[in-house]
């Protein structure tokens, strides 16, 4: 266990890791704005190019064979948050794996995201960082924390909800503090650099937060509660869709050509390329000019579900972000608010469901739609915390408490 005892005892180690937070954040800065380029590079070829989406069964058999190669099969996020709890070690392949398999994922069409990648992109980045430097075992996992807090930072734009998130979402007790130090440097310089080179932070305008009356109160708390049994839909739907294609599909190659195929087949089927990819203009959409589909968000759940089920990488967060946005501004327009509020507080109640980490939501809501609304965005955050049950996308994290439900 590592208290503060401890690490008083440790202040050379504990300083020498702080330093080298700051070579990981200036790393993670670099591959993260690399990482970021090179998804919206492919995500524009397979815009402009339809016939692209054909070649996702092939890309899936690239990164199906590559994985296979690392000796890092069934490896993701969840192998990262258990790293940092035990002396599983991260193998440093895995970083090289989820940055090729999340951009042939993207250019080929399938419905991921990109900062469960960043997670273990940076997770195995800080791994690789206390091997050179041979530090000691606990304060190993404090620079694999401070790696995943860097690129997800350099990704979203967002330093201080980066590492709360990481923090909360491993829930590691007291070493939280140890990593406290570490993880912020390492986040706020990975956010200097990819700025500096060019990535802008994730923002979303809000055309206007409403006033606090009976008539908004009511329709608010309709949405952040349905939100949460939405965001339950979500994992499970996640969860069963990598349980059932394990099952049908026991050979990994014929599962990710199935799951590529049928990506293909239901994009011709909606007959848009909306539901390939993040989706993130889609989002941006929402908050632009109010344009939302009502089925939108189920939609984006299947192709999700998919997607994961068949082990195609990259991540839920930026999915999330979509089925939250879209199922928010829908429910707005029908109870007539303004679809860019429904939008911002159906993310909020998504992103809380899915990951049970109430803080770090209630920050990242403030970051990517202002501090204006920040009394709704806690109130959503902490009913939908509430209400979405042991359900989670990180089966690996644990939480140190039971919910009720």
């Amino acid at each position: 266990m590592f208290t503060k005892d401890n690490i008083r005892k440790n202040i050379p180690v504990f300083l020498r890791v702080v330093l080298i937070s700051v070579l990981i954040g200036t790393v993670c800065g670099l591959v993260g704005a690399i990482f970021v380029k090179s998804i919206a590079f492919v995500t524009n070829i397979r815009e402009n190019n339809s016939w692209v989406l054909y070649l996702l069964p092939v890309f899936g058999l690239v990164v199906a064979v590559l994985y296979k190669e690392f000796k890092i099969e069934g490896t993701g996020t969840n192998h990262i948050i258990k790293s940092v709890r035990t002396n599983k070690r991260v193998s440093p392949l895995l970083g090289v794996a989820v940055f090729l398999g999340t951009i042939l994922s993207h250019f080929g069409g399938a419905s991921v995201g990109r900062e469960g990648a960043a997670l273990q992109l940076g997770g195995s980045i800080g791994e690789l960082f206390a091997e050179k430097f041979k530090i000691p075992e606990g304060f190993r996992r404090i620079l694999v924390m401070s790696g995943m807090s860097a690129c997800f930072a350099a990704l979203f734009g967002t330093p201080i909800a980066a590492f709360v998130f990481v923090l909360e979402v491993v829930r590691v007790g007291e070493r939280c503090f140890a990593a406290f130090v570490p993880a912020f440097v390492s986040g706020g310089i990975a956010f200097l650099v990819s700025n500096k080179l060019g990535v802008e932070p994730e923002q979303f305008p809000l055309s206007s937060v409403p006033g606090l009356s009976f008539n908004i109160l009511w329709k608010f708390v309709l949405i952040a509660v349905v939100g949460a049994y939405v965001s339950e839909l979500f994992v499970y739907a996640l969860h069963y869709s990598e349980k059932g294609f394990k099952k049908l599909f026991k050979n990994e190659y014929i599962r990710v050509v199935v799951g590529g195929v049928l990506i293909i087949a239901f994009t011709k089927l909606v007959g848009t390329n909306d539901y390939n990819g993040g989706g993130m203009n889609v989002i941006h959409h929402i908050f632009t000019d109010g344009t939302v589909h009502y089925e939108a968000f189920l939609l984006k759940i299947i192709f999700t579900a998919i997607s994961v089920g068949a082990c195609y990488r990259g991540g839920e967060i930026v999915p999330t972000l979509f089925v939250g946005g879209s199922f928010g501004g829908a429910a707005a327009i029908i109870l007539g608010l303004d679809p860019s509020f429904g939008a911002a507080i159906g993310i909020v109640t998504l992103f809380s469901g899915v990951t049970n980490c109430p803080v770090s939501t209630i920050i990242l809501a403030c970051a990517l739609f202002g501090v204006e609304g920040v009394g709704y965005f806690a109130v959503a955050s902490i009913i939908s915390y509430a209400l979405s049950g042991k359900v989670s996308l990180y089966k690996g994290r644990k939480t140190p408490f039971v919910k009720n439900h």
